[in-house]
C-alpha cells in the first residue's frame, strides 16, 4: 500500500509540471499558418477551371465541336497551367527546385514554374516567430534545482538557408534554445539567475544566435518568463534577504551616529570657548523639555541676573 501512496503523492507535482509546459508550448506560433495551403489550393483550382474551359472552348472552335479529344486537350492544358502558375502570400518566400537542385526563391505574389521540371517544395514564413521553451529541475552551479520558462522571438532572414540547411527550422530553434538555457543555468548560481535576469536573457540570445545564424535565422530577443525554485530554498533566501536588509540598516545607523558624534564634538569645542553660548543652549534645552511636559519653568533671580548686562561703575 505504501508504494501506491507515494505514487499518488507525486501525481499533483507531475500534473503541475505538465500543465506549465503545456502553457509554454501554447504560446508558440502555430505552424498551420506558416504555409498557407488553402490559398494555394483555391488558386490552383481557379487556374485549373479557367484553363480547362478556355482550352476546351478553343479546341471546340478549331475542330467544330466538343468531343472526347477536345475534353482531353482541355484537361491536359488545365493541368499544365495549374502546375505552372502559383501564388505566394505577402509574408511567404517559396523555394523552387529544378530537377532536384536549388534554383531560386520566389514570392510574394504571382510566380511561374516549368511543369514537370521545376516545383515549389518549401515555403518560409518571414514574419517574427515566437517559440516558448523551458528547463525543468535543472541544477545550477551551486546544485539548486530550478524550473525556468522562457520565450524566444526570431525570424527567417535567408529563406534558402532556412529550408536547405536544416530539416525543420522550427524544431531546430526550439531545441537550440532549450540546450542553451540548460547550459547557462548549469554555469550560474541561483543568485545570479534570479538577480541578473537581463544578463541571462542577453547570454541566451547570443548563444542561440550563434547556433541558428548558419540556418538563415536571426534571434530578435530572449525573455525569461518565470523562475521557480524549491519552497524551502525560497524561505532560506527570504531569511537571507531580511538579514541583509537588517545589516544595511545597522550600517546606516552607525554612520548616522558617527556623524552626530562629530557634530557634538564640534559643538563641545564651541561651548568650551564661549560660556554665553553654552548657557543659551542649556536654556533652550530646558525650555524644550518644559514644552514637551506641559510644565512651568521657574528661574531663580540669581540665575536670571546672569543674563543682564552689567552696568558700568560710576
Amino acid at each position: 500500500m505504501e508504494p501506491s501512496s507515494k505514487k499518488k503523492g507525486s501525481a499533483p507535482g507531475s500534473r503541475a509540471a505538465n500543465s506549465r509546459y503545456s502553457e509554454i508550448e501554447s504560446i508558440n506560433s502555430p505552424r498551420t499558418r506558416h504555409v498557407d495551403d488553402n490559398t494555394g489550393t483555391v488558386f490552383s483550382a481557379f487556374v485549373f477551371a479557367v484553363s480547362f474551359v478556355t482550352a476546351t472552348a478553343l479546341a471546340a472552335l478549331f475542330v467544330g465541336g466538343v468531343d472526347i479529344w477536345t475534353l482531353c486537350f482541355g484537361f491536359f492544358m488545365a493541368v499544365l497551367a495549374a502546375s505552372s502558375v502559383h501564388v505566394a502570400t505577402q509574408w511567404e518566400r517559396v523555394i523552387v527546385l529544378r530537377l532536384g537542385t536549388f534554383k531560386r526563391v520566389e514570392g510574394p505574389g504571382l510566380y511561374f514554374t516549368i511543369p514537370f521540371v521545376e516545383r515549389a517544395v518549401l515555403r518560409a514564413d518571414m514574419r517574427t516567430m515566437l517559440t516558448g521553451f523551458g528547463a525543468e529541475e535543472t541544477l545550477t552551479s551551486d546544485l539548486v534545482p530550478v524550473d525556468v520558462d522562457a520565450a524566444v522571438f526570431w525570424m527567417v532572414w535567408d529563406p534558402e538557408k532556412a529550408c536547405m540547411e536544416v530539416e525543420n527550422y522550427y524544431d531546430a530553434v526550439s531545441m537550440a534554445a532549450q540546450t542553451a538555457l540548460r547550459d547557462a543555468i548549469g554555469r550560474k548560481s541561483i543568485s545570479d539567475i534570479t538577480v541578473h535576469r537581463d544578463k541571462l536573457d542577453q547570454e541566451l540570445r547570443d548563444k542561440i544566435e550563434e547556433k541558428a545564424g548558419p540556418w538563415g535565422i536571426s534571434i530578435i530577443s530572449v525573455e525569461i518568463r518565470d523562475i521557480v525554485i524549491p519552497k524551502e530554498l525560497q524561505r532560506d533566501m527570504a531569511a537571507a534577504a531580511k538579514a541583509e536588509r537588517e545589516k544595511d540598516a545597522r550600517i546606516i545607523l552607525a554612520e548616522v551616529e558617527k556623524d552626530v558624534a562629530a557634530m557634538l564634538l564640534e559643538a563641545t569645542e564651541i561651548y568650551r570657548e564661549d560660556d554665553m553660548a553654552f548657557e543659551l543652549r542649556s536654556m533652550h534645552l530646558l525650555n524644550e523639555g518644559v514644552k514637551e511636559s506641559n510644565g512651568t519653568l521657574v528661574i531663580p533671580s540669581a540665575y536670571s541676573e546672569g543674563f543682564k548686562p552689567s552696568r558700568p561703575a560710576r
